[in-house]
Order: structure tokens, then C-alpha cells, then sequence
């Protein structure tokens, strides 16, 4: 198993998912509509400057990557950049699955849902990476755990740095 492979492939999705919930704000993407339940679709944390930004935020990563490691980047994809590009909007849109999952079982926006919080964006960045890259199965068991860890941990300091309302 190659390390090297499987960090450059989870910066870009790292990036983005973390990119939309520290540089976002403002219009909220469902712009406040309500679904067939009556609940918010995704909720005012999902926004048009967080999914643009998120998304513009991981294909940069790609493309700094690529640039820095080469002959790293091709290993992992002959085609990187649209590889980091695909990861990120999976990464954003993975992440609006999980909200508009939670609005459906009326969790309100910050509450905690294990595992869904924490992998959301993953599952849909591998879907969507998927298209230039796909992880063997035991990278993909890797990658999880490593995300498990790593999204606590980012969580915790984001939180003690007042960038997030709640440690999760």
C-alpha cells in the first residue's frame, strides 16, 4: 500500500470539505425553501460561497500537488488535476447528502449524527473520484479510519479556535 498515493488523494477532498465550512456564509444554496416534510432542504449552513469556494479551494490543492510532486501525482492519476477536481465536488456534495439526510430525520443544523458527519464528504468523493481513481479496498478501509481520526481532531482545534460552534 502506497502512502504517499492514498494523502494525495484525500488532500484535494480534505481540502474542499474543509474550504466550504470555513469560507462559506451568506446565500444559503436552498435559499431558505422548505422540502415536501417541511423541513429546510439542507439548511443555511450549505451555501453558494461555501460550495463554489470548497470546490474551487480542493482543485487548487490538486493542481499545487501536481505541480510540487509530479512523477507522486501521476501515480496516483495520469489525469490529477481532473481527478482533485472530481474528488472536490464529490467531497461538497457528499457533504450536502449528509445535511439534507439529517433535515429528514429532523436533526437541527450542528447536531451531531456519528459516522454520517464524519464521512459524508468521503463517500462522495470516492463516488465521484471514482472517475480517474478507484482505491482498493484496503486503501479505502485506510482512508476511513485515517478521516475518522483526522475529522475528530480537525473538529477539536477548529472548535477551541472558535471557526466552528461545535466540537464535531
Amino acid at each position: 500500500m502506497d502512502f504517499i498515493r492514498i494523502v494525495l488523494f484525500v488532500l484535494p477532498l480534505y481540502v474542499a470539505n474543509s474550504s466550504a465550512m470555513l469560507l462559506g456564509g451568506k446565500t444559503p444554496l436552498d435559499l431558505g425553501a422548505r422540502f415536501l416534510d417541511g423541513r429546510e432542504i439542507l439548511g443555511a449552513g450549505k451555501t453558494f460561497k461555501g460550495t463554489f469556494l470548497g470546490i474551487a479551494m480542493g482543485t487548487l490543492t490538486a493542481v499545487v500537488l501536481e505541480y510540487l510532486f509530479p512523477q507522486w501525482a501521476l501515480n496516483v492519476s495520469p489525469h490529477y488535476i481532473w481527478l482533485g477536481f472530481w474528488l472536490s465536488v464529490g467531497a461538497v456534495a457528499g457533504d450536502m447528502a449528509g445535511s439534507f439526510i439529517k433535515r429528514r430525520m429532523g436533526s437541527p443544523p450542528g447536531a451531531p449524527a456519528i459516522f454520517l458527519d464524519q464521512l459524508d464528504f468521503l463517500a462522495g468523493g470516492i463516488l465521484l473520484g471514482s472517475l480517474y481513481f478507484v482505491p482498493s479496498i484496503p486503501e479505502i478501509v485506510v482512508i476511513t479510519v485515517f478521516t475518522l481520526v483526522i475529522h475528530r481532531l480537525s473538529n477539536g482545534i477548529a472548535f477551541r479556535l472558535k471557526l466552528k460552534k461545535v466540537p464535531w
